[in-house]
């Protein structure tokens, strides 16, 4: 290595050191509702809504977080964390996110697009040879037409052939899910399946893998596998191991200190215990499969920081890690009509880079406005961004209840007086 290449190192070094000590040092504000145009008494019906439903046993406990105009203006713990041993729930409990991982990625994908590493149209076979020449499941009848079911019972799909696949998989169909790899259809059914190790020796197998679709003609979510492709691919283009590249890019900047994908065990006695679940699958400690779809664990505060960058335009105590077009980019339906929600039937929704968002308000039926946009976990995690009202919203739940979702959202927006 040259003078000039140390030099180098050491100087992107600084930056990151100096980036994570001013996020650690940095909190974000807080004041009174009235102050950002919102109403104190108002918001108090979160507290009323998580009740209800914690009474009713919909769920046993939430953490609720709201900011608006950068300041925080909500911020709440409500019933238990572990009910067996009648623990509070804590403002800093740690919650297994599933896919709320997801828009992790989008931003960690973002970046390579913006320093020119990676682009959207890029087929995937550019990076990871192995995808050149898939081919996609469909119906073995009609034989003059090329069908493929939208979804197949695992163990027992019906006869099938295999065709080309029309259009090569690219970096924008997996940040959409319309890449039709790995998404429950008749492709899922017949394909070979290898061990998750690492990302370096898994994601090559999937060439071999067999789409459910042709690509970029449908949505059907991938939920464990499409997003990992494109961590791979972040991993070759930026030479670093994709848990690196997000804790030192994104985590250690915005002062997400309690976000891990190997939780360290000091903190294992803040994780959320569901009473009657056993989770303990979900929190493995030292894998070394760092998938992009699922895997993480946070905190409320670590996740309203992340949106609080994404509504900012892309920055946060200084750190800027996007450009406010990227953010924009990141948050814009690139769907047109393909995408209507998991029950394929919703209007006023469109589908970004690993977010959904809101096209329409009202034929949604969203208690978000126009061009928000966010996604959420399995287990009752969710997040999201509102540019319109320049306002971030984070419920923990570990118990998926849309109907505690949706009344939080609704209590949030209600809120708003000005």
């Amino acid at each position: 290595m040259s003078n000039r290449q140390k030099s180098r190192s050491i100087l992107c070094l600084l930056v990151v050191c100096g980036f994570a000590t001013c996020a650690l040092a940095a909190e974000l504000p807080t004041t009174d509702a009235e102050q950002v145009g919102m109403s104190t008494a108002r918001l108090a019906r979160i507290d009323a809504v998580m009740q209800r439903h914690i009474d009713a046993g919909d769920i046993q406990g939430a953490v609720t977080a709201v900011a608006r105009h950068g300041k925080v203006v909500h911020f709440k713990a409500h019933g238990l964390m572990d009910v067996e041993n009648n623990r509070p729930m804590a403002e800093d409990a740690l919650f297994i996110m599933m896919s709320s991982t997801k828009p992790i990625l989008g931003v960690a994908a973002m970046m390579m697009i913006e320093e020119g590493l990676i682009r959207p149209g890029d087929e995937v076979s550019r990076y990871i040879p192995e995808f050149k020449d898939m081919q996609v499941a469909v119906l073995a009848e009609p034989a003059d037409r090329d069908v493929s079911p939208y979804s197949v019972t695992p163990g027992n799909p019906p006869a099938h052939r295999l065709v080309p696949a029309q259009t090569p998989i690219t970096i924008e169909h997996l940040l959409t899910h319309t890449s039709g790899l790995a998404s429950g259809g008749l492709g899922s059914a017949v394909s070979p399946r290898a061990p998750r190790e690492s990302l370096a020796s898994y994601i090559p197998t999937l060439g071999e893998a067999i789409l459910d679709f042709q690509p970029g003609t449908q949505w059907k979510y991938s939920p464990g596998t499409g997003l990992d492709v494109v961590a791979r691919i972040i991993e070759i283009v930026s030479g670093m191991p994709y848990d690196e590249f997000v804790r030192t890019r994104i985590f250690e900047p915005l002062g997400m200190k309690d976000t891990h994908y190997n939780l360290p065990p000091e903190k294992e006695s803040r994780r959320v215990m569901i009473k009657g679940r056993d989770m303990s699958r979900f929190v493995n400690q030292t894998t070394g499969y760092f998938s992009a779809s699922y895997g993480l664990s946070s905190t409320a505060e670590d996740y309203l920081r992340f949106e609080q960058m994404l509504v900012n335009g892309g920055v946060l105590f200084g750190n800027r890690l996007l450009s406010p077009r990227s953010v924009t980019m990141m948050g814009s339906n690139h769907l047109g009509d393909i995408y209507k929600g998991f029950g394929r039937n919703q209007e006023g929704v469109g589908y970004g880079y690993t977010v959904s968002v809101i096209t329409d308000a009202i034929t949604s039926n969203s208690r978000r406005s126009n061009g928000a946009f966010g996604w959420g976990g399995a287990f009752g995690t969710r997040s999201w961004t509102d540019p319109g009202e320049a306002l971030t919203g984070v419920i923990m739940l570990q118990q998926p209840h849309p109907g505690t979702q949706y009344d939080f959202e609704n209590a949030v927006r209600q809120a708003i007086i000005e």
